[in-house]
């Protein structure tokens, strides 16, 4: 099993329970590919170093988890069409 992080950043103009809603469906998405969430950090509203999608904030997530190397292609595909996710990026951490 490897280590993983992915940073989520989520539209901030959600309302807190769409977030936490999104920020549930990422967590079952790992769990549904085979991985196991350790934990999660919530940095907050933060500005974006540029405009996406006319919005210059975002709320950012940190998902650390487990998984095997098939894990990350298949939560980044379910993730490009979620609603809600203005940006992600999925890194394996050095054991």
């Amino acid at each position: 099993m490897n280590k993983y992080e992915l940073a989520v950043v989520v539209n901030a103009k959600l309302e807190d329970e769409e977030r936490a809603a999104v920020l549930e469906r990422v967590k079952e998405y790992i769990t549904r590919f085979g991985g196991t969430v350790i934990d999660v950090d919530d940095w907050g509203k933060r500005k974006l170093a540029y405009e996406i999608q006319k919005m210059n904030e975002g709320h950012y997530y940190f998902v650390h988890f487990e998984a095997d190397g098939t894990t990350p292609g298949q939560l980044e595909q379910s993730m490009r069409i979620m609603d809600g996710v203005i940006r992600y990026l999925c890194v394996r951490q050095d054991a």
